[in-house]
C-alpha cells in the first residue's frame, strides 16, 4: 500500500474512543468512517474528530472501496462474526482482545484472515513495552541460555468491572464477555510471555478460577455476575517449559509479583525490569537504563517507531514499512490457555490440548 491507510472503526463505546485517539498519534493513518448502533453516540465521536462518514450498520460502512482496514472495538462474543465479515468484504483487521469469545471462533478468525490474503492483528499491547522490547533482546542474544520456566501476573486489589463502580455490566455476562480476569487483563499478559517464548505449542493445561470476595448488593443484583475474579493456571509448553498464570481482577494481596522468565543462564523479570544472573560465580541482580536505549534506538534506527505501540505497528505493517508480528498466532494461542483453565476447573483436573480443541464451543453472536 502508499499514502495513507484509510481505517473505518466498528464501535464507538469506550474502547472504541480510546482507538480513535490513539490514531490520532499514528502517522500514515486517517479514519474515514465510523459504525456503532448508537447514532447519536456515532455521530458525536464523528464530529469531534473530524470524520465524514456514520453508519449504523457496519455491513454498509464495509462496501466502501475507500475503506482499506478497520478496527473492531466490539464485546468478545462480537469479535468473530464482524471480523470474518470484515475479512470477507476484503478488508484488513484490526481488533481487541481477546481475539474471541471462544477458541473456535477465534480460530476462524484466523483461519479466514490466511484465506483472503489479509492481515489481522490483534490489540496486545504489552508486545510493544520497553520492558518487552529489552526482554526480547536479552533473550535473542541467548542471556537467558534454555528457558525452562516462566510466570504471568496481573494484579488488581479491588477491581472488578461493573460490581466495583467502572465500565459496563456487559463485561461480567457471558452474553457479551464470556470471561473475566482472565480474558480482561490475562490476554495481555499470557500473550506476552508466550510471545517471548516464541509461542511454543501448548501441551496441557491446568487451572482453576474463582469469585469470593464480596461486592455491593445493589451493583450485583442489577446484572448478573457470570465471570471470575481471579484465574489461576499450570501450563506445560513444549521444550519442558513450565507456564504459571496468576490474574486477578481483586484479591486480598499487595501485589509483590511480577512477570518473568527463567533460563539456564539468567532470567529477567519485566516489572520492575531486572535481569538476574550468576558471575564468576556470584549471584548477579542487574539493571539496564531502558529509556536511554529506547530514545537511542529512536535516534538510530528508523525502523524502531514501527514498534511504538500495536496501532503504530500494524498500520506500518500495513504500509509495508516492517513484518507483522503474528499476534494473531499468539492472540490464539491465549485464547486456548484460558479456555483450557477454564475447561480445567469444571473437570476438576488437568487438560490436553486436543481435549480443549475438542470441547470448546463457539459463543460468538449471530444475526449481526
Amino acid at each position: 500500500m502508499a499514502g495513507k491507510i484509510k481505517l473505518g472503526i466498528i464501535g464507538v463505546g469506550q474502547i472504541g474512543k480510546s482507538h480513535v485517539n490513539t490514531y490520532k498519534n499514528v502517522p500514515d493513518c486517517e479514519i474515514v468512517a465510523v459504525a456503532d448502533v448508537n447514532e447519536a453516540e456515532a455521530q458525536r465521536v464523528a464530529a469531534a474528530n473530524n470524520i465524514p462518514r456514520v453508519f449504523t450498520k457496519f455491513r454498509e460502512m464495509l462496501k466502501m472501496d475507500e475503506i482499506d482496514a478497520v478496527d473492531v472495538c466490539l464485546h468478545n462474543n462480537f469479535h468473530a462474526p464482524v471480523t470474518i465479515a470484515a475479512l470477507e468484504a476484503g478488508k484488513h483487521v484490526y481488533c481487541e482482545k481477546p481475539m474471541a469469545g471462544a477458541y473456535p471462533d477465534a480460530k476462524k478468525m484466523y483461519e479466514t484472515a490466511k484465506k483472503c490474503g489479509k492481515k489481522l492483528s490483534i490489540q496486545l499491547s504489552t508486545l510493544f513495552s520497553k520492558e518487552t522490547k529489552a526482554a526480547r533482546r536479552l533473550i535473542d542474544a541467548g542471556y537467558l541460555g534454555r528457558i525452562y520456566f516462566a510466570k504471568s501476573y496481573g494484579f488488581r486489589r479491588r477491581g472488578r468491572p461493573w460490581v466495583d463502580g467502572y465500565g459496563s455490566s456487559s463485561f461480567v455476562t457471558k452474553k457479551f464477555a464470556q470471561g473475566g480476569a482472565l480474558f480482561d487483563m490475562g490476554v495481555y499478559h499470557i500473550a506476552n510471555i508466550l510471545y517471548l517464548l516464541g509461542n511454543p505449542e501448548i501441551r496441557t493445561v491446568s487451572g482453576a478460577t474463582h469469585d469470593e470476595i464480596e461486592k455491593y448488593e445493589a451493583r450485583a443484583k442489577a446484572a448478573p455476575w457470570e465471570v471470575e475474579e481471579l484465574g489461576l493456571g499450570f501450563v506445560r509448553l513444549a521444550g519442558g517449559i513450565s507456564f504459571v498464570i496468576e490474574e486477578s481482577w481483586a484479591i486480598h494481596s499487595n501485589g509483590t509479583e511480577s512477570p518473568m522468565i527463567a533460563g539456564s543462564k539468567g532470567g529477567v523479570k519485566l516489572s520492575p525490569f531486572g535481569y538476574f544472573a550468576t558471575v564468576a560465580d556470584m549471584p548477579m541482580n542487574a539493571t539496564f537504563d531502558v529509556d536511554g536505549s529506547d530514545w537511542r534506538w529512536h535516534a538510530c534506527l528508523p525502523e524502531t517507531a514501527c514498534y511504538d505501540g500495536p496501532q503504530h505497528h500494524w498500520i506500518a505493517a500495513l504500509l509495508g514499512k516492517c513484518e507483522l508480528i503474528d499476534t494473531a498466532a499468539i492472540a490464539l494461542a491465549t485464547m486456548k490457555v484460558s479456555e483450557g483453565i477454564y475447561l480445567s476447573q469444571k473437570l476438576g483436573r488437568e487438560v490436553t490440548a486436543a481435549e480443549i480443541e475438542k470441547k470448546s464451543k463457539s459463543t460468538a453472536l449471530k444475526g449481526l
